[in-house]
């Protein structure tokens, strides 16, 4: 008899006081190595690597578990590191995007998924993908990369091909639904963190970001951020995401995907917390001072009101005016025109960078100078502005090949709205194409959508287009799907 039996013998005795002795003496060892761990790593470690654990076994339960890991680490905890390291230190995006590939190209080997949804606008972004990664290649000729760089155009490279995980493991519409859900739960939550790091004591504030320092984040009063850089002007916003423009853009995508739910009749969630939802992003969002964030988030009003939802014009005009009229707001109405009129030193900055880039450009027109470093010692690598950086990165091909799969997707998207939708589904379906379209005007002025410091801002746009072509595609009852082959078992 082997030791399981024996051990499964005594937990199924006849006897009670045997099985109650048992259970009691398994649950005081558990307890004591519990307690041990905790002794060694202290409380706060211990607690991440259960919720770790958990988090898990839930993954690999269930595939759709994974994107609440991923929105929740993207959202609440996108630079956090783990505390060990394996020749680098993995971070908790590096987990969360590592558990739900794992799961899905496990399922697909095993014959548990036996076809691979491309789209219409998988060629394109398979595409963009073999670019960026023949663009990596070329720069290693002039300028080496280390281990950090490596392992962050991995992260951006399987954050675009996140899009396929999604359209391929997001197949119906409860499924649309229940992890649109999940993205709006996450989204608030960065944005309640955001406001509470902006309304408490700046003391305390430092207190939690110095707590977060052993996860390698920024601690210390240098943590915060101010208006041109002025300790003693006006604080900005960053929550979690270190930046406050990058908190901006991650509240276009959050405050986008929650507008449609406030005019349409089937919501996600109960409208009287939609509302709340809203209220808190759109503060959060303001509490920045991004101005290419307020930008974004106009053009996605803009789109969702001309398109279908009427309702949203009165309360963006309340808005506008009371972001006008309301004093303690001058100074941020002043801020964006003095942005508009290129007289601030932000945006004088930024019209140096552009000239530099376009420099860098005309020099490697075709497939850029890589992501590791430049060529040449009068020119540099890095530019506020989407298309520029991918310009330089990728070249003007490169650069060509996102606008087109931009393009595409917003063809697929009106196409497929105009035959027809549910008001939920339609809904939600607007609400990412909003998100994605405020992302592409703010990336005019910003480039975290495209930079390996922010690699999650990548995670998130293409979560957000793989997302809205699941939609179309469970709309229009067309998978495009090639179909893989089961091995045969011997």
């Amino acid at each position: 008899m082997t030791g399981i039996d024996n051990v499964q013998r005594i937990l199924f005795s006849d006897s009670r006081s045997v099985r109650r002795l048992t259970l009691a003496l398994l649950l005081l060892a558990g307890a004591g190595v519990i307690a041990l761990f905790i002794g060694i790593v202290g409380p706060l470690l211990a607690l991440v690597a259960a919720v770790a654990l958990i988090a898990a076994v839930m993954i690999l339960a269930d595939t759709h578990w994974g994107f609440v890991a991923l929105v929740a680490v993207v959202f609440l905890l996108p630079f956090a590191s783990l505390p060990f390291s394996i020749g680098f230190k993995p971070t908790f995006l590096d987990a969360a995007l590592g558990a739900l590939f794992f799961v899905w190209l496990f399922k697909l080997i095993i014959g548990q998924q036996d076809d691979f949804v491309a789209s219409p606008l998988g060629v394109g972004v398979g595409a963009f993908m073999l670019l960026a990664v023949f663009s990596f290649a070329l720069g290693l000729t002039h300028s080496p990369a280390n281990s950090f760089l490596m392992r962050r155009f991995m992260e951006i490279l399987i954050g675009v091909s996140l899009f396929f995980v999604t359209i391929n493991t997001v197949r119906s519409r409860a499924e649309i639904v229940w992890v649109t859900r999940w993205v709006m739960l996450a989204g608030w939550g960065c944005a309640l963190l955001a406001i509470a790091f902006y309304v408490l004591p700046q003391e305390i504030t430092v207190w939690i970001l110095d707590r977060l320092a052993r996860f390698d984040y920024p601690g210390g009063y240098g943590a915060l951020r101010f208006i041109e850089d002025d300790p003693n002007g006006v604080m900005r916003a960053i929550g979690t995401a270190v930046d406050p423009n990058v908190l901006g853009g991650m509240m276009i995508l959050v405050a986008a995907l929650l507008l449609p739910q406030l005019a349409t009749k089937e919501t996600v969630l109960p409208r009287w917390l939609t509302w709340i939802m809203m209220g808190t992003a759109a503060l959060a969002l303001y509490l920045t001072y991004s101005r290419s964030a307020l930008l974004g988030l106009a053009a996605a009003v803009a789109l969702l009101a001309v398109l279908k939802y009427r309702k949203l014009i009165p309360y963006a005009l309340v808005a506008g005016a009371l972001l006008l009229l309301l004093p303690v707001t001058q100074d941020y109405v002043a801020r964006l025109l003095e942005g508009l009129a290129g007289q601030d030193q932000a945006t004088l900055m930024r019209f140096g960078e552009y000239k530099d880039a376009i420099i860098l450009v005309n020099r490697y027109p075709l497939f850029g100078v890589g992501f590791t470093g430049v060529p040449d010692l009068d020119i540099y690598l890095g530019v506020s502005m989407l298309y520029l950086i991918m310009a330089e990165n990728m070249g003007i091909i490169g650069l060509a090949v996102f606008i087109a799969v931009m393009i595409g997707f917003f063809i697929l998207v009106f196409s497929t709205w105009r035959r027809g939708m549910a008001a939920g589904q339609e809904a939600i379906l607007l609400g990412y194409t909003g998100a994605i379209l405020g992302a592409l005007v703010s990336g005019i002025f910003d480039h975290y959508w495209f930079n390996m410091t922010y690699p999650h801002m990548t995670v998130l746009f293409w979560l957000y287009v793989g997302m809205a072509t699941a939609t179309t595609l469970t709309s229009a009852g067309k998978r495009y799907t090639l179909h893989v082959a089961k091995s045969e078992s011997i």
